[in-house]
């Protein structure tokens, strides 16, 4: 199918990502109490549109200056075939290079299904040194 998708630059709506995230299989990959907050404090985002229709988001995160975390890269299986994941990343890596200084730093996590786009734009995996580690931390009520 022959289609043409616009990349807007702006960060996905709950709804619009939320949507994306079901037709993924992602819905229980996201805190959805805490979504528009989280949305509202990304640096900037992108979206792929087709006939009025978001068919793929992505978004960077990070301090804006020297360090950029990609996240929430997700496209709609009826449009996965189409290249808009490596799209989406480009202009948010286009973007990072108008914004940040003389050199930055990109992080993500990859699905393995993604390794080959991340890796056609430049990624690569992290080293043994530094070891990239998470930590996922309880707030309020439920901090022990």
């Amino acid at each position: 199918m022959d289609r043409t998708f616009t990349i807007v630059e702006r960060v996905a709506t709950v709804a619009e990502l939320r949507s994306l995230a079901r037709a993924v299989g992602w819905d229980d990959h996201f805190d959805w109490d805490t979504m528009q907050s989280a949305l509202d404090g990304s640096l900037h985002g992108a979206v792929a549109v087709c006939d009025g229709h978001v068919l793929g988001a992505g978004r960077l995160v990070g301090d804006g200056s020297r360090y950029f975390y990609v996240q929430d890269v997700i496209v709609h299986p009826d449009a996965s075939a189409d290249g808009l994941a490596t799209r989406l990343v480009d202009r948010l890596l286009t973007w990072v290079r108008h914004t940040a200084g003389h050199s930055a730093i990109v992080g993500l996590f990859s699905s393995p299904d993604a390794v080959g786009v991340y890796s056609s734009l430049g990624f690569v995996p992290a080293s043994e040194d530094p070891v990239g580690m998470t930590q996922q931390l309880k707030g309020g009520s439920d901090a022990g």
